[in-house]
């Protein structure tokens, strides 16, 4: 069971003095302490409509205790260990998360668009290593918590909790000194009868990227869930859900590039009608005030919003969902797709934590190599292994 120091006073989670105790730490801005480990682990406090919820400052999951909500799986095991320090570097001070970007929040005259989500590249350059697209969707995803899963949260995620957690993720992040949540824009879910007032909130938004007379044009982050692309003349229209009568536009040569960059995300999407498929995007305003995608990422994942990028890792993925023991997901971030990653753990599995692999078919020595050196760093786990070219999903470790 947690228990929480604030201001001084220890108080558990079925305390009833909890709640009050939370609330005047957020009118107060005091930072909780966790105390599943000693000394306490410094958290901070969200507003959440009325209520008021305690949450793990960025990337600070490591430090707590696996037993605890807040534990997150160390980054060495997926692609974010790379990131660190360098991409990503925190303030101890604030608590923030500051990010290091390899796409563009500007637009200067008519220069090429970049190329869709471009793949990671499979060198090492730690010095200039930014965050890319897809990346900076993978770690939103996971600060949010949406990549931990467990059957007693079966029906209880919908989108108006996804874009909620999300945008408490944004939060605690920051792009060129400013909040990426400043930056960012996740379609609210949308009610008929509301129609006007969302409307009035999306302008109000995308007032600060009006194109000007002079200067470069601004762009925005938007992160939402496809609907469907349109063919529309000289390329296509990305239908996002929520957002009805409000498309966004791709030229001929940017779609051309999504369906070569995405075909394994595309044709996952469309081999399950239970699977959402999120974009990632930045895109502007022209002099029409009509929406341009400048640079475009995409994930597709399950129906609890777990992400898989293989129809082996939804197989893992939905058998997971049915236990009852709490799953983490594994992320890709910027290793590319020839080096291995946790496709999963499960942390509070006794008696000793279980890092699950899923090998490609196409893996060779140097992904059997590197994976074996993965497992190594960390006697304290034991592994599950699905090696896919060999046959059927081995069954799931009985807890």
């Amino acid at each position: 069971m947690r228990r929480l120091e604030i201001a001084g006073e220890i108080l558990g989670a079925n305390d009833p003095a909890l709640p009050a105790a939370i609330a005047a730490a957020y009118r107060d801005r005091i930072r909780p302490l966790c105390l599943c480990r000693e000394p306490g682990i410094p958290m901070y406090v969200a507003a959440m409509g009325e209520q008021f919820v305690v949450k793990r400052m960025p990337l600070s999951g490591g430090q707590h205790d696996p037993d605890c909500d807040s534990y997150e799986p160390p980054v060495d095991l997926s692609g974010l260990g790379a990131l660190m320090g360098s991409a990503i570097r925190l303030d101890p001070a604030s608590g923030m998360a500051a990010l290091r970007l390899e796409f563009s929040l500007t637009r200067t005259g008519s220069r090429a668009a970049p190329t869709p989500g471009a793949t990671e590249s499979t060198s090492v350059k730690s010095e200039a290593r930014r965050l890319s697209l897809r990346a900076s969707l993978h770690l939103l995803w996971n600060e949010a918590g949406l990549t931990k899963w467990t059957s007693a949260w079966a029906n209880k995620r919908h989108w108006w909790n996804i874009r909620y957690h999300l945008i408490e993720a944004a939060k605690t992040m920051l792009v060129k000194g400013m909040p990426l949540n400043d930056v960012l824009i996740i379609p609210e879910p949308f009610r008929a009868e509301n129609k006007e007032a969302i409307e009035q909130r999306r302008a109000t938004a995308l007032s600060g990227i009006q194109p000007q007379r002079t200067g470069p044009r601004k762009l925005m982050v938007l992160v939402g869930e496809v609907k469907e692309f349109q063919p529309a003349r000289g390329g296509h229209r990305l239908v996002v859900k929520h957002w009805p009568g409000f498309p966004i536009l791709l030229d001929d040569r940017t779609w051309t590039r999504v369906q070569a960059r995405f075909e394994a995300e595309l044709a996952l999407w469309a081999a399950n009608d239970a699977a959402h498929l999120i974009v990632v995007a930045t895109f502007g305003l022209n002099a029409a005030g009509l929406a341009i995608v400048e640079e475009i990422a995409l994930m597709v994942v399950a129906e609890n919003w777990i992400p898989y990028e293989s129809a082996q890792e939804l197989r893992l993925v939905e058998a997971l969902a049915k236990t009852r023991e709490q799953s983490i997901k594994g992320l890709r971030y910027a290793s590319p797709a020839d080096q291995p990653i946790v496709a999963a753990l499960l942390m509070q599995h006794r008696p000793r934590p279980i890092a699950l692999f899923v090998v490609p078919a196409s893996a060779d020595d140097g992904y059997e190599a590197a994976l074996t050196e993965m497992i190594a760093s960390r006697p304290e786990m034991d592994s599950w292994i699905w090696h896919t070219g060999q046959g059927e999903m081995p069954a799931l470790p009985a807890r």
